[in-house]
Order: C-alpha cells, then sequence, then structure tokens
C-alpha cells in the first residue's frame, strides 16, 4: 500500500509490521469483518419473515397449511444445522443450473447427474465463467444467506408460535365482541402484543446467529475464520511477509470481536424489551410500573 513497503526484505520493526498489516490479503481480511456484519443485518430480517411465515401457518385453521408449518419448523429442527447450511446451498445452486440447463443446453441423452457429478454445459452454469468475481462472490453469500434463514427461520417460526399462544385469550375473545374479523383481531391485537413474549427467545436466536456466522467457512465465504486461519499460518521466507505462527493474534482477534458484537447486541436488546414491555401485563411491565410509582 505505501511505497515503502517496495521490497520487505528491507524494512523491519515498526515499519515492517505496518507494512505487513496493510497488504492486500490484510485488507480483505478487515473486509471480511463487513461481511460478517452484513449477513447478521441480512438473515435477521429474512429469517423472521420465514419464522413468521412458518408461525402463520401452522395456525392456519387450513389443515394442509397448518401441517406445512408445523413440518417445516419440527423438520429443520430436528435436523443438525450444519445439514441445511451444507445441503441448501448445493441444492438451490444445482436446481437453478438444472433449470438453466432445461433451456440454454442441447438435450443429447448425456444425464446431467452421472458418476455422483452433477454436469451441465458452460452457457447454464450459474454464474457464468466469464463473470466477474464480485459476482460469484455475491452469488455465493446469497446462497449462504437463504441457507442461514432456512434455519434460523424454523427456530424464530416457533419462538413465534410459543409467544402467539401467550397472548391472554381473553383480549382475542373481547376483539371478537367488538365484530373484528379474524384478520384485524390477527394484525391489531395478536401480533403486536406477541413481540413481548418473542422478545427473550428472539434475543437468545440473534446472539445464536452472531456465534453461527464462523459457519460462512464452510459455505466457501471467505470470512473471518477464513483469513484469520489464512494469515496466522506459518509463513517461510518464501513469503514476501514471513512469520512463525501466529493463529493465536488472529483468533484473538475475532474473540475480541464477537464478544464486541455480543455486548452491543445486548445493550440494544435490552433496550428494545423496556420499550414492548411498557404498559404490558408482564413481570417486566410490572417491573417498570413499581418503579415508576
Amino acid at each position: 500500500m505505501f511505497d515503502t513497503c517496495a521490497d520487505p526484505k528491507t524494512l523491519e520493526g515498526l515499519s515492517w509490521l505496518l507494512c505487513y498489516l496493510t497488504t492486500g490479503k490484510h485488507m480483505m481480511f478487515y473486509g471480511s469483518f463487513f461481511v460478517v456484519i452484513a449477513l447478521m443485518v441480512i438473515v435477521a430480517p429474512v429469517a423472521l419473515a420465514f419464522g413468521f411465515g412458518g408461525a402463520i401457518a401452522a395456525r392456519s385453521p387450513f389443515a394442509p397449511l397448518r401441517w406445512f408449518g408445523k413440518l417445516y419448523t419440527s423438520m429443520v429442527r430436528g435436523i443438525p444445522d450444519i445439514v441445511f447450511f451444507l445441503f441448501v446451498p448445493v441444492a438451490m445452486d444445482q436446481g437453478l443450473e438444472y433449470l438453466r440447463y432445461l433451456y440454454k443446453c442441447p438435450h443429447d441423452g448425456t444425464p446431467v447427474w452421472a458418476n455422483n457429478e452433477f454436469t451441465v454445459c458452460a452457457a447454464a452454469k450459474l454464474p457464468l465463467s466469464s463473470t466477474p468475481q464480485i459476482w460469484h462472490e455475491v452469488y455465493g453469500f446469497s446462497l449462504a444467506v437463504i441457507a442461514f434463514a432456512v434455519v434460523f427461520g424454523a427456530f424464530a417460526a416457533n419462538v413465534l408460535y410459543g409467544a402467539m399462544n401467550a397472548v391472554p385469550r381473553a383480549q382475542l375473545e373481547t376483539a371478537e365482541a367488538y365484530g373484528m374479523s379474524p384478520a384485524q383481531v390477527r394484525r391489531r391485537v395478536l401480533i403486536p402484543q406477541m413481540w413481548t413474549y418473542a422478545l427473550p427467545g428472539l434475543s437468545n436466536l440473534w446472539l445464536i446467529l452472531v456465534k453461527a456466522t464462523p459457519l460462512l467457512f464452510l459455505l466457501g465465504v471467505e470470512d473471518v475464520v477464513y483469513w484469520a486461519r489464512e494469515l496466522g499460518a506459518t509463513k517461510s521466507q518464501l513469503y514476501d511477509y514471513p512469520h512463525p505462527d501466529w493463529r493465536f493474534w488472529y483468533v484473538l482477534v475475532l474473540l475480541v470481536f464477537y464478544l464486541s458484537m455480543t455486548k452491543v447486541s445486548e445493550i440494544v436488546l435490552g433496550r428494545i424489551s423496556a420499550r414492548l414491555s411498557r404498559g404490558q401485563a408482564t413481570m417486566a411491565g410490572e417491573q417498570q410500573r413499581k418503579a415508576a410509582a
């Protein structure tokens, strides 16, 4: 990055360290922290939407929809998360490429799946080999977002389903007595009331999501764990900046990062909880009323 870093072998001390920490790979390492934050910021609302849909489906009077909602939550919660993290991106990738294969590739009788391999013509590849590298990374990141959303959406659905059941039935009956339709009761009474009961469970899910972001490494995304292992490993004299095994220090940086994320999350979630509990007939609401008295 700096002109003085042109020949690393002539550097020593602080100059060597400054040049080492500003190499291109280190810039990608710093950028990977924003990738992790972007994953959490994007996955949270998408997973919440999945969860909300699953919870509404599980409460539906229409039996097939109700079965689908319960099957979604039970299946995802009952299968190890890592299976879905690995299965969903592969299944979606092959599914999209197969759809492109149907109208972009010549059908000469060659099977798409053969010898445990999935093979399509170059025109059906997604993204195309000629596509800039940035779009390959965006595509892989998008598949990772969907995989995380499917898994955490199932857990969110279970939390929201329980929160909806926790809303006092008397409030719903009162709304019905005033002539509200089922849709109005759900929109004006059930959903606004349920957030107080859902927030503790959703808070735990958010913190679990924060801890699960290193699984990006398994999905082929070059995240903080990938770069910490890559940069911290021993580098011989063949490299511009040789050094011993420094993985401890890189992992220590990740430790500080995740602890900081957890602390900030606890502060924000605490304020949201206090806001939602105001005026509610819950333990937190009672504590607020007593404090204000």
